[in-house]
């Protein structure tokens, strides 16, 4: 059984094509890069398959199932903008995610936060936001999920710390898993992928193995995506 399964998959918005007949197999065990320009259907995509929009047409299958109750135990989403409570201290956060979630790791995320030399009782609002950033993916890597979503997890931070996120990316999903990473700084991630996935105005163009990607086109994903999406 595939991980997960797009069918037909589309969405419309006040009568405007969001998706378009996404038809998708994500195997386990890859990490993904789902590349796009803003407003190329990428998130809506990522929010169909979380159970956060409902489809036009079509379904998404995870696990073979319909997105809800059962999916949400699987999977582990970093949305885009970041929504826990700044109020909350790194402690507390954790705790969060301990109840509600059965397969958190507090140990592990604790762990992660040591290589951050970080304050356990801190405030999130005392933080900067490449800080938050590390927390918010500390919470979602330290999930024993089976699909780890990461909406732009890059976006905003300076260098170092877009080092930090690849590398906590590729140390700390659970083997047989698989991560789909939405992100438009493809220079910075590509090293990191094993598959691509292509996407523009609501409709797949390209799936493709990197490293086949690669030797076909005699260049790099993102000189690759350059010359596709072009301006």
């Amino acid at each position: 059984m595939e991980l997960l399964e797009c069918k037909q998959l589309s969405k419309m918005y006040d009568g405007k094509i969001a998706l378009q007949n996404v038809n998708l197999t994500i195997p386990r065990g890859k990490i993904i890069g789902l590349l796009g320009k803003n407003g190329s259907g990428k998130t809506t995509l990522i929010k169909l398959i979380n159970d956060l929009l409902v489809p036009s047409y079509g379904e998404v299958l995870i696990n073979g199932e319909k997105p809800g109750v059962n999916s949400k135990k699987i999977i582990s989403y970093l949305p885009e903008r970041t929504y826990l409570d700044k109020s909350m201290t790194v402690k507390e956060t954790f705790k969060y995610f301990s109840e509600f979630y059965d397969n958190f790791d507090t140990e592990k995320a604790k762990e992660l936060l040591k290589d951050l030399d970080l304050d356990i009782n801190l405030k999130l609002s005392k933080m900067s936001k490449g800080m938050k950033e590390k927390v918010q993916l500390i919470l979602v890597m330290s999930r024993k999920a089976e699909l780890y979503i990461l909406d732009e997890p890059l976006g905003g931070v300076d260098p170092a710390t877009r080092d930090y996120i690849l590398d906590t990316i590729l140390s700390n999903f659970n083997e047989g898993a698989s991560v789909i990473i939405s992100t438009h700084l493809i220079a910075d991630i590509e090293k990191i992928l094993d598959e691509v996935i292509f996407i523009d105005k609501g409709k797949i163009s390209l799936v493709s193995s990197t490293d086949e990607l690669r030797n076909k086109e005699k260049a790099s994903i993102d000189e690759i995506f350059r010359r596709r999406f072009k301006c």
